[in-house]
């Protein structure tokens, strides 16, 4: 039974007995006035908007927002502190709030964290900073090469699907997307009406399960795929070849998602999990894999083509690369996914134990991009744990050109990182299929958080690179990012992680040992015709 039904019988039997009450003392009639007031609370909190642990769990969903107010009292002795929750911190969690709703986002009083701690990171100002202009820079994907190119945002929303998450949510992020001229990855569970409803730009992903261009039995249809892919709000093409939070796993519905709705969308059974394939049936090879690209690409009309990864195994995606040198056909895009990545439901040993984090396969994927002499022609797009201005520019000064995000987009429609996304009992409405948990989340007001959220942290990240001297993100260099490594060592991003210059690993050209004699040796392992 809901909160909402709870709520109301508790109502009705609590006016009851009152009243009884009264028949034995009338003095107790007198309740009726703050039972009244409770009652005219909790029907104001199922009707209002702003927030969706209120609409779901009225009156006393408050006690929330009561110990959120006491909290600078007593968290020291009794709640995590604002550096210590995982995976996202409060700290993390507030500033996206605060970013979503435009309410004030400043600090008080210094920073709290540890500057002095092994692996703090910064960026390096200049002392002729530069004031944003406000004119935000767009990505062109696919130029030169893809009859309708696509030009992207600096920060968009990563991949979920509908299943894992409501049908509100869906329809706040895309209806956001369309608002703040960004896109929307659909997730591997296909497109929905949700993701047409308001039309805001559309990248399909393409999973294991092929869901939305699969056959009966499950292999993909080039049919039903240029049928999907040729509609007007999908932008751009994206094989799902691995996820960060669980690469080597396909992915994961529990069966309490499975609605009739979803069961018909996705072309499978309810009553069970649906688990994806943890391969492609589509290809076998690196080189199978780019013919298959440019055959997306020419079914969906011209349009962009990338594959999104987790990094297990460098000459694996280094076969990739050496597949696009052999045939001369490319990927518009890549998608580097890190271990640090979200996901609704995950065994915990892939979550925890499997995949490249984001920093190291985004240094990975550019190196090899470099050393190839593709890097001009493959844009790459960082995904994982991407919350601020500075996250942002952390990957463009590693080697991205774009980024993507999903629980801080979540967060922005009022995600307040519960942990129940695998069990169907999100308590705001955004993780969930159960109908009176999804209506607390007003997509209305939701889609203008997401859009809002997304603008003032390119923002921010535009003020950051205005604050090192620069009008462009392309022109940060990993030199311009500094990390600590020990308790009286400084160095640069380029001084911690060693980067190729172009045309090294196809001419053979070693600078050294270490990284780059590891980076030689997985080149001359790879193979265009296996993985």
């Amino acid at each position: 039974m809901s909160a909402i039904r709870w709520f109301w019988l508790s109502s009705a039997a609590a006016v009851v007995l009152v009243g009884l009450l009264g028949l034995l003392a009338p003095a107790a009639l007198w309740l009726y006035v703050p039972l009244g007031a409770l009652i005219l609370l909790g029907a104001w909190d199922i009707v209002q908007r702003p927030h969706n642990v209120l609409r779901n769990f009225p009156v006393v969903g408050h006690f929330r927002y009561v110990f959120e107010a006491i909290r600078p009292e007593i968290q020291q002795y009794f709640v995590e502190s604002d550096t210590d929750g995982r995976p996202f911190s409060r700290e993390l969690r507030s500033v996206v709030y605060q970013r979503a709703k435009e309410e004030i986002d400043t600090r008080p009083f210094g920073t709290i964290r540890d500057l002095y701690a092994v692996g703090a990171e910064w960026i390096a100002h200049s002392i002729t900073p530069l004031a944003h202009a406000g004119d935000i820079p767009r990505i062109e994907i696919g130029a030169g090469r893809c009859e309708r190119p696509y030009s992207a945002a600096l920060l968009n929303v990563s991949a979920m699907s509908f299943g894992s998450l409501s049908r509100n949510a869906v329809l706040a992020l895309n209806h956001g997307a369309k608002l703040g001229g960004f896109f929307h990855n659909t997730g591997e569970g296909g497109i929905t009406p949700y993701h047409l409803q308001h039309g805001g730009d559309l990248v399909w992903q393409v999973g294991t399960g092929y869901f939305g261009c699969r056959t009966p039995e499950g292999l993909f249809d080039e049919d039903r795929f240029a049928e999907r892919a040729g509609l007007e709000p999908v932008r751009m093409i994206e094989v799902k070849i691995s996820q960060g939070a669980k690469p080597g796993h396909g992915g994961i519905l529990p069966a309490g998602k499975v609605t009739a709705e979803i069961a018909a969308i996705r072309g499978v059974p309810m009553g069970r999990d649906v688990v994806s394939p943890p391969y492609h049936t589509a290809f076998r090879t690196p080189v199978e894999l780019i013919e298959w690209v440019g055959r997306l690409r020419e079914l969906s009309g011209g349009k962009p083509v990338g594959i999104k990864l987790c990094v297990g195994r460098p000459k694996e995606f280094m076969g990739i690369c050496k597949a696009m040198l052999e045939t001369g056909q490319r990927v518009d895009f890549i998608t580097v996914d890190g271990a640090e990545g979200g996901t609704g439901a995950a065994p915990l040993e892939f979550s925890n134990s499997v995949g490249l984090p984001l920093t190291e396969g985004l240094l990975l994927v550019h190196n090899t991009l470099v050393g190839c002499n593709l890097r001009d022609e493959v844009k790459v797009l960082a995904s994982g744990k991407i919350v601020t201005g500075f996250n942002l520019i952390q990957r463009v000064a590693i080697g991205a050109d774009l980024c993507s995000s999903a629980r801080a987009m979540m967060m922005a429609l009022g995600c307040i990182q519960a942990l129940r996304c695998n069990t169907n009992n999100c308590p705001v409405g955004v993780a969930t299929q159960d109908p009176a948990l999804a209506r607390g989340l007003d997509p209305e007001l939701k889609a203008v958080r997401v859009r809002n959220f997304q603008r003032n942290t390119v923002e921010s990240a535009m003020e950051l690179i205005g604050a090192a001297g620069l009008t462009h993100p392309g022109e940060l260099r990993p030199t311009h990012i500094y990390r600590r490594t020990g308790p009286t060592r400084i160095e640069t991003y380029e001084d911690v992680y060693d980067y190729l210059e172009p045309g090294d690993l196809v001419a053979a050209r070693i600078h050294g040992g270490g990284y780059h004699q590891f980076l030689a040796d997985q080149w001359l392992r790879a193979r265009a015709n296996r993985f």
